[in-house]
């Protein structure tokens, strides 16, 4: 007789070998719900799993590098080969580098930063769009960034790449309408992790990892289209953007700059 399905609901997770994707991983576990998790670092996300009391049945590691669209597809379809259609997939990997338009070495971390938190983004998705949609059911969660409502002197290329990060889900969400596949948008302010601990500006309703995830798992379960978290973090957001320019502009004069180059600070990317 042949065996039946897992009835366990299934989350995809991309960046879950650190961070804030391996938060959100810890507590899908502990709500019941079967792992699919994509790291670079694949050894080491799956010593993490096996240090958790995941098995094979529970949790399955695929490598790949999110910056590549190809490696991120392949891994999305090894995923539904093996473990079914999930019913969450979160687009985590990111990363954030500071830099300098003067520099030309800058410019490539501008690019790199886009192939991974945008376009890495949509081929994490690309591989679930179908199979959701005949389903008629599933949600995309984006992860963005409080830093996309406004550009942060230092922060070019982070603050445009989650800008698009939003943009890019609410036009995937418009093209979803109707299909029972939500679309929700995370909007992390300051996450404590060892990384973030490098950046040198205070970090206001600074959150633990876990705290975080805690909320995000309750915004995706109840299919919340944007959601900033903290709370807080968002009516400053919102006083931001209202903020007129010039005001803005002397506001953050003077403001440390993220760390470039080899200095980084990650949304879970390995």
């Amino acid at each position: 007789m042949p065996s039946m399905p897992d009835p366990a609901p299934l989350a995809f997770i991309t960046g879950a070998s650190s961070g804030i994707g391996q938060a959100l991983a810890a507590r899908y576990a502990r709500a019941g719900y079967r792992l699919a998790l994509v790291a670079r670092r694949a050894t080491e996300m799956q010593a993490w799993a096996d240090a958790q009391g995941l098995d094979a049945t529970r949790c399955q590691v695929f490598g790949a590098d999110v910056a590549d669209a190809d490696s991120t597809v392949s891994a999305g379809q090894a995923c539904l080969g093996t473990m079914g259609v999930p019913d969450v997939v979160i687009a985590n990997a990111g990363i954030s580098i500071g830099m300098d338009t003067a520099e030309r070495a800058d410019i490539d971390v501008m690019a790199r930063t886009f192939a991974l938190n945008n376009t890495g983004m949509a081929a994490t998705f690309h591989p679930f769009v179908a199979p959701m949609r005949a389903r008629g059911s599933g949600a995309l969660v984006g992860i963005a960034s409080v830093a996309a409502i406004r550009g942060l002197p230092g922060h070019g290329a982070y603050c445009a790449s989650k800008a698009g990060v939003v943009a890019y889900c609410e036009s995937l969400r418009g093209e979803l309408r109707g299909s029972g596949v939500a679309v929700v948008t995370l909007l992390p302010g300051y996450v404590d992790t060892p990384l973030t601990r490098q950046n040198r500006y205070r970090m206001p309703f600074l959150l633990s990892a876990d705290a975080f995830a805690d909320r995000a798992f309750a915004a995706i379960a109840a299919h919340a289209r944007y959601r900033v978290i903290p709370w807080q973090m968002g009516v400053v957001a919102r006083l931001l953007r209202w903020l007129p320019h010039a005001w803005f502009d002397r506001l953050l004069a003077g403001r440390p700059r993220k760390h470039r180059q080899t200095k980084t600070t990650t949304n879970g990317v390995d």
